[in-house]
């Protein structure tokens, strides 16, 4: 049987490296993505596409490489964010809708360029990283709470359209983790942050991971359209 191909967008960031890592060690072929970030090695039966999500003619050229690379994608992880703080009177027009193309405008053209493939294959896996601002909404991230809340309405429409093929869609709606955005905050407010989660921890990527692997079981074929949520407690 072919290996599965897992095509994961920002790749080279904290959480997307820790995804690579984890998934170097099973028996899968990998798509990369990268924009600014140097790509790391990687086995020879994995490749890196490089390709600024800003930019719709690019995605759409990814997709197409992609595709005549690996002749298919059986599992999109829709992991690449960016974000842009600022008050949403003070925040810059440009500023928001950056973070719109590249947080919830790419995950739609990536789904659209790959569905029509995941259908003749008769098998698909999409997973959006969400997060907990979607849900709580926090003061100065206008912009990266609407891409995210976006992120959610997209999944449950994508997983009841393609709810009749064995094909699913869901997202992570990710808490504070020890990876990724949360290398750009100050400890000070780090620490705030940690104060505020009922855990009183920030997580650990290994339960990203296991929540990934758990939806990519075949087992969960009927698990769609959800939003699961990963936050310690901070958000329920």
């Amino acid at each position: 049987m072919d290996k599965k191909v897992i095509f994961i967008t920002g790749a080279t960031g904290g959480l997307g490296s820790a995804m690579v890592k984890h998934f170097e060690k099973q028996d899968v072929r990998l798509a990369l993505h990268t924009f600014q970030q140097e790509p790391f090695d990687v086995s020879c039966e994995h490749a890196w596409f490089k390709a600024d999500l800003r930019d719709e003619n690019q995605i759409s050229g990814l997709i197409a490489t992609v595709l005549a690379n690996f002749g298919k994608v059986d599992v999109l992880i829709n992991n690449a964010g960016i974000s842009r703080n600022g008050m949403s009177w003070k925040l810059a027009p440009a500023a928001f809708h950056e973070v719109i193309a590249v947080n919830l405008t790419a995950p739609f053209l990536l789904s659209h360029g790959l569905i029509p493939s995941m259908r003749s294959n008769n098998y698909g896996r999409i997973i959006n990283i969400s997060s907990v601002v979607a849900q709580t909404g926090v003061p100065g991230t206008v912009a990266y709470a609407a891409s995210k809340a976006g992120i959610l309405g997209m999944t449950k429409t994508i997983a009841k359209e393609l709810a009749a093929q064995p094909i699913t869609c869901n997202a992570l709606a990710l808490g504070y983790f020890d990876r990724g955005m949360i290398s750009e905050i100050s400890e000070e407010v780090r620490d705030q942050i940690i104060a505020q989660i009922p855990k009183n921890k920030l997580g650990g990527v290994e339960t990203i991971l296991s929540a990934i692997d758990w939806l990519l079981q075949n087992s969960c074929d009927y698990v769609t359209g959800q939003t699961i949520s990963l936050n310690g407690g901070l958000y329920t």
